[in-house]
């Protein structure tokens, strides 16, 4: 799995002209599941991702996680993340997994986050989405579960 971690002040996400989510101060996540991905490095990357210091304490150091602040998660899906430049001019998908299996592990992403006590909240599965967010710091991470 990918993720793209943008640490937020806010963020939404319309779906034909309609706001379907909505997060105050937290983080909002662009997840892409590849190909050989499993329940594993969805557990993986949820707890990886709740307890990530990026939030300022007092001496404004980033030493607070996201369950310290007690913010909100946004997940939204996003295969693109997986798309391979290397060759060409157009990407190539090859390595994202199938859309069945995307939207299995998606789902299970969402209900792990949910399950650590985080407020979590979805964008549409293969919806096409506008996506906006006001990116604090600003602080973004790209984490992959096949560099750990």
């Amino acid at each position: 799995m990918k993720a793209v971690v943008q640490r937020v002040k806010n963020a939404h996400v319309t779906v034909d002209n309609t706001i379907i989510s909505h997060i105050g101060n937290g983080l909002m996540v662009l997840l892409g599941v590849q190909d050989q991905d499993t329940e594993k490095e969805a557990d993986f990357l949820v707890e990886k991702i709740v307890h990530l210091r990026i939030f300022e304490d007092d001496q404004e150091k980033m030493n607070l996680s996201l369950k310290d602040v007690k913010g909100e998660l946004l997940v939204v899906s996003q295969f693109t993340l997986l798309g391979d430049c290397k060759k060409g001019r157009r990407p190539s998908f090859t390595k994202a997994a199938g859309p069945d299996r995307a939207k299995a592990l998606y789902e299970y992403f969402i209900g792990r986050a949910i399950a650590s006590g985080v407020a979590t909240k979805s964008g549409q599965f293969q919806a096409l989405m506008d996506v906006c967010l006001v990116n604090q710091g600003p602080v973004t991470l790209v984490l992959d579960t096949r560099d750990v």
